[in-house]
């Protein structure tokens, strides 16, 4: 009959059996509390409902705004062309599947084309974030809800589909920051001696520039787009994450868990991986919350001065730009990115609020 005291268990066979709590296995009780007072709390709750509802516009963009049908019947044949426009706003998608033939012609206009009589599924809103029409600088009416800019395109289809370019750009900044900052700050805290200070020294030479005038220089030597964009916000935003990572490192590789880690004989790789790098999560995931936001902001700013991504591309920072241009005759053009920008910065921000706040008090 075994006896358990403080994480050790005696048993009729070893002694002691030393189960060290930086298992993932462990792991996953023990931090599941901080995380769920996280999600659970008030910012958490208001953080994460405006990251879901982000995700939705841009995963669901081109089911709500499209000049394409959901789903139609069109020469005898079912076809779905918004329903693979979904599909090609995940990374790669386009190579998965591709748009029937009569769809993907860039000449084909299905509002004249389809047979009014044959069953058609439409989006809310028929209009294409690229789609221009005759009515330019119009203001919101039954037709365009929040009007049109200085080509005639519906700024809720601009609205919505720019969405999917703010996302990528936060999420595959952070994504490559966030393996830069880990991986280098994580063998400077854990081989210490002329690897940390070699590694702390380039940080701080990294982090002595600004990181949007340094993004911005960068960017006037390469092609404007969302690719170079979120490659140069990855390769300067590292830093943050990776002083976090060090810092754990250093406090958690003499605890008694890493010890005993070693004594059962798993290597450098293991204990960094399983061990260290689990128990480090907290003040991680409070940086890459907080940095995804940053990104937006950065990705809109570059767009606002043509750095970024292109026009007919939509994007919240290039209608920004549409609206500064036409603000006296057009001040409804404004609003709506602004407000698109505030929720999405806001929604991030807050969810590294809660995680702050879960993880100080767990520690």
């Amino acid at each position: 009959m075994g006896l358990s005291i403080h994480g050790c268990v005696m048993t009729d066979a070893v002694p002691f059996e030393l189960r060290p709590a930086g298992s993932l296995t462990a792991l996953a009780g023990v931090a599941r509390s901080p995380w769920r007072r996280a999600l659970c709390s008030a910012p958490g709750k208001a953080g994460l409902a405006c990251v879901i509802f982000l995700a939705l516009l841009a995963l669901g963009g081109p089911l709500i705004a499209n000049n394409k049908p959901i789903a139609c019947r069109h020469a005898g044949v079912w076809h779905f062309p918004a329903l693979v426009e979904v599909v090609h706003v995940l990374p790669w998608g386009s190579r998965l599947v591709e748009k029937s033939a009569p769809f993907r012609l860039p000449t084909f206009n299905a509002k004249q084309e389809l047979d009014p009589s044959a069953p058609a599924l439409w989006p809310p809103v028929r209009f294409g974030p690229k789609e221009v029409s005759a009515d330019v600088l119009r203001g919101p009416s039954r037709t365009h809800w929040l009007g049109t800019d200085d080509v005639g395109r519906s700024v809720v289809a601009r609205l919505v589909h720019g969405a999917a370019a703010s996302l990528k750009v936060g999420l595959g900044a952070v994504a490559l920051a966030g393996v830069l900052g880990i991986l280098l700050g994580g063998l400077a805290g854990w081989y210490g001696s002329w690897t940390d200070a070699l590694l702390s020294r380039l940080i701080e030479i990294v982090v002595c520039f600004p990181v949007f005038f340094l993004v911005l220089g960068m960017m006037v030597w390469l092609e404007p787009g969302i690719a170079n964009v979120v490659v140069l916000i990855g390769l300067t935003r590292w830093t943050s994450i990776a002083r976090y990572t060090r810092a754990e490192f250093i406090r958690l590789k003499e605890q008694d868990f890493v010890t005993a880690a070693r004594a059962s004989g798993a290597g450098s790789f293991r204990i960094m991986t399983h061990h260290l790098l689990p128990n480090s999560l907290g003040p991680i995931l409070v940086a890459l919350s907080f940095g995804v936001g940053g990104a937006i902001l950065i990705e809109t700013a570059l767009s606002w001065l043509g750095f970024g991504v292109q026009p007919p591309t939509p994007s919240w920072g290039n209608m920004l730009r549409v609206a500064w241009e036409n603000l006296e005759t057009s001040p409804h053009l404004l609003w709506p990115p602004c407000v698109a920008i505030f929720l999405a910065v806001l929604g991030f921000n807050l969810l590294g609020e809660a995680f702050r706040k879960s993880t100080a008090s767990s520690a």
